[in-house]
């Protein structure tokens, strides 16, 4: 066919275009697989870029983000004049007179990068069509991509092409908007409304020159140039700019005299650019909305979602210093009174022996030290003893943070005995979570206690045999007597005799009228109680209004033997202030596309499970805490609470040994749920008047609730509980008979609902029937699925060894 053209030179031409445009054609076409994925069309119509879901408050208060790139796009007028300026002078200063691809560009880089004026010569429509396609990356390079050489011609033909279709498809604004929000800034950071607020706490569209140049010249090399890294290179980099900028009549000789001797500043302080970093919310929506995305094809890392919980930001900040207030209290306490004692104990009070030992041996730091050594216990014992700089939580440090010298063994130690908490505050008639603490610092202690722990619920499960006994007919008003019970259990081959006490090993022998009786959580009651309903039908009821965890129907049930969550008592609670009504919790309102069009909204599913005379009734009952002489809930008459006839309830709750202290805390509007203790069960506090949810959780309630009075902004006012709307025909309001004098029950307001398992006689009765007490030896697979106190910061004692 080339052999009719004469002309020589004209033949070379023809043949040199029909060589291209089969070129062309075989690489659009991935031609035997020789060349690999080209972008298409439909891929420069829709370019696919990753965009970070922003997490809100119900007040829409940023407080997180998921991404796999943190990338928040924004319009070209919403960036910097100064950045697209200094883009420009800097990667492509022929950007608005080629069509994708610059050859004159090309062979002037190549000369500038000769004589030491160093300047790419791929254009940003180039450099986007490689970040956009990936057209560098194995998966899109063909056989003929694996031969040296030969691979990068075809990767830069085939960017060439792309540019080439990104210029005709897009305009020259689009294009560098493209670029910009999608180029890497470091740490996590793309595009460069996420590098302003993480470098600058500022918007791209305030951006400086100098602010500009700085992060432009970090495109030349994100590491070498990151100012977080090494701001004297940085500095150095910015000023190159500036003169890229000169050259370009962008700005002219005086302001990069001046420019460039002003210091390099940077604000890393953003509150929203740390909502991006973890929090027990931010993993706690995480988990709600698992199921959701994958129902609905949605990825909550890339599709730029807006996702609005139902938490309110101020009551969240509330609960968070009432958290911080009493946990740094408790931990100064827990560590006074044991003093230079070691603290994990077994249930005879002595010390477990091993105990440290036998937790370092489940980090990955000896498995990897066993391995290295061989098992040799000297050298493996030496270095898990070596001191060591690490940074470790504490509530002296600053931002909770301090560094200290420390070896392994001493860190273990320290973390083993911090205590933590879980607390939850809901509204019971909307079903929405409007307070989520999991933890007293995730960063530390991932383990979220609202919803992954599950404790004893010590005198907290009280409330649902009273409702129990309520159900089979019985009103609050039924008169019980405080006297010893004999309970004895069928164990096949034997009888085994169970002789519950009460918190302070007495008895009153009076008769009690059940909400008397539940306020002063008289133990002897309660399981007269049990007897009486059955331990199944507690069980029953507790399911039945919002405890999902499995309940053995043991005759201490009514004691809190059993596992809850923080999120479960909420919920129980929750159904009896509702009017028997229970409410699917929800933590999430609803959730916009990227457009800001809504695709989902939440709604609690609901049942009637209770009736509403049962349930009103145990509203009144709970306020008996308050109301009843010796009510266990008492304690927050120190609080600022009570004005304008409010009314409180609330049960206190303490588990064997003073493992758990609970607080559970019912207002006219919110239920809270509180939960204070070690993650291992074994280390605790030492005694009552420390150790129990009165002193323990009762506080952080107490604070809480005085916050969100005084936030008028909140609109949570005081008032009584809501009147109720069913007539009440079982008698309740009862007389407690007077002169009560507290002598006559003993001291047991004293020691509130007291050690409950303890109190209901011998420990391994209970054991063999279900009840769960702390174990004699380190339980490491509770340590581990609880939370992994040693691994999840001591990861910085393996970080320091070689």
């Amino acid at each position: 066919m080339f052999k009719r053209i004469k002309n020589k030179f004209i033949r070379y031409i023809a043949f040199g275009i029909y060589f291209l445009i089969v070129l062309v054609c075989a690489i659009q076409l991935n031609f035997l697989g020789l060349f690999g994925y080209s972008p298409t069309k439909k891929d420069i119509t829709m370019p696919n870029v990753n965009i970070s879901t922003e997490l809100f408050t119900a007040d829409s208060v940023l407080i997180g983000r998921y991404f796999d790139e943190d990338r928040n796009p924004v319009a070209f007028d919403s960036i910097s004049k100064n950045v697209i300026n200094a883009l420009v002078a800097t990667e492509d200063v022929r950007f608005y007179k080629h069509s994708g691809v610059d050859f004159l560009g090309l062979g002037s880089g190549i000369i500038s990068t000769l004589t030491g004026d160093k300047r790419g010569a791929s254009t940003i429509t180039q450099q986007l069509a490689k970040n956009l396609y990936r057209t560098r990356y194995n998966k899109s390079v063909g056989l003929l991509g694996r031969i040296p050489g030969i691979g990068l011609i075809v990767t830069k033909f085939k960017e060439w092409m792309t540019a080439y279709k990104l210029e005709t498809r897009y305009s020259k604004a689009e294009i560098i908007t493209m670029y910009l929000n999608t180029v890497s800034f470091s740490n996590n950071s793309y595009g460069i409304q996420t590098a302003a607020r993480r470098y600058f706490s500022k918007n791209a569209s305030d951006l400086s020159i100098n602010e500009a140049a700085v992060l432009v010249g970090m495109l030349k090399g994100t590491t070498m140039y990151n100012p977080m890294r090494n701001l004297d290179k940085s500095r150095e980099r910015r000023n190159v700019v500036l003169l890229q900028m000169q050259k370009a009549n962008y700005i002219d000789q005086a302001q990069v005299e001046t420019l460039s001797k002003e210091p390099l500043v940077l604000h890393t302080d953003n509150k929203d650019v740390h909502a991006g970093e973890d929090s027990y919310l931010r993993a706690a929506v995480e988990r709600w909305l698992e199921k959701w995305a994958e129902d609905n094809d949605r990825d909550i890392y890339r599709d730029g979602l807006k996702i609005y919980t139902t938490i309110n930001s101020k009551l969240q900040k509330h609960a968070e210093e009432a958290v911080a207030k009493q946990m740094e209290v408790l931990q100064r306490r827990l560590k006074n009174a044991w003093g230079d004692e070691e603290p994990w104990r077994d249930l005879s009070g002595k010390v477990i022996p091993g105990f440290i030992e036998n937790l370092a041996k489940k980090t990955d730091y000896y498995k990897y030290l066993t391995k290295k050594y061989d098992n040799r216990t000297d050298s493996i014992d030496f270095y898990l003893n070596q001191k060591k700089q690490m940074e470790i939580f504490s509530w002296k440090g600053e931002r909770l943070r301090e560094k200290v010298q420390m070896s392994t063994m001493d860190s273990i130690k320290y973390y083993v005995t911090m205590l933590n908490t879980g607390v939850m505050s809901m509204d019971p008639y909307s079903g929405e979570i409007k307070v989520w603490v999991g933890g007293i610092d995730h960063q530390f202690f991932k383990y979220d206690h609202v919803n992954q722990s599950k404790r004893q619920a010590g005198s907290t499960f009280k409330p649902f045999v009273y409702l129990a006994a309520l159900e089979s007919g019985m009103t609050p008003c039924d008169q019980v007597q405080d006297k010893p019970v004999t309970i004895k259990i069928d164990k096949g081959d034997s009888i085994e005799v169970w002789e519950p006490k009460n918190a302070d090993w007495n008895f009153s022998y009076r008769e009690m009228s059940l909400r008397w009786a539940m306020a002063r959580s008289v133990n002897s009651i309660t399981v007269q109680l049990t007897e009486k309903v059955g331990a199944d039908k507690i069980a029953e009821a507790a399911h039945r209004v919002g405890i999902e965890s499995k309940l053995n129907p043991v005759p201490s049930i009514g004691l809190g033997p059993n596992d809850v969550s923080v999120f479960e008592m909420v919920n129980g609670y929750s159904t009896m202030m509702n009017e028997g009504e229970r409410l699917t919790p929800i933590l999430v309102s609803r959730i916009e596309d990227y457009d800001g069009k809504v695709i989902a909204t939440f709604k609690p599913e609901r049942k009637q499970v209770v009736d509403k005379q049962d349930a009103w009734l145990m509203t009144y009952m709970l306020r008996g805490g308050m109301e009843e002489p010796g009510g266990t809930s008492q304690a927050l008459w120190e609080y600022d609470l009570f004005a304008k006839e409010n009314e409180i309830g609330g049960k206190t709750g303490t588990s064997s040994e003073y493992v758990d202290g609970w607080y559970m805390g019912v207002t006219k509007d919110l239920v809270t749920a509180v939960w204070v203790g070690c993650d291992d069960r074994n280390v605790h506090f030492k005694n009552s008047q420390t150790g129990e949810g009165s002193k323990t959780a009762l506080p952080i309630f107490g604070l809480f609730m005085e916050a969100v009075y005084k936030d008028k902004s909140l609109g949570y006012t005081q008032g009584k509980f809501p009147a109720p709307t069913v007539e009440i025909t079982k008698k309740y309001k009862c007389v407690t008979p007077r002169p009560f004098r507290e002598e006559s029950l003993s001291d047991s307001t004293a020691v509130d609902d007291g050690v409950d398992l303890e109190d209901i006689g011998s420990g391994e009765v209970i054991q063999e029937e279900g009840a769960e007490t702390p174990e004699g030896d380190v339980d490491m697979g509770a340590l581990s699925t609880e939370q992994d106190v040693v691994a999840t910061k001591l990861r910085d004692s393996l970080d320091n060894v070689g």
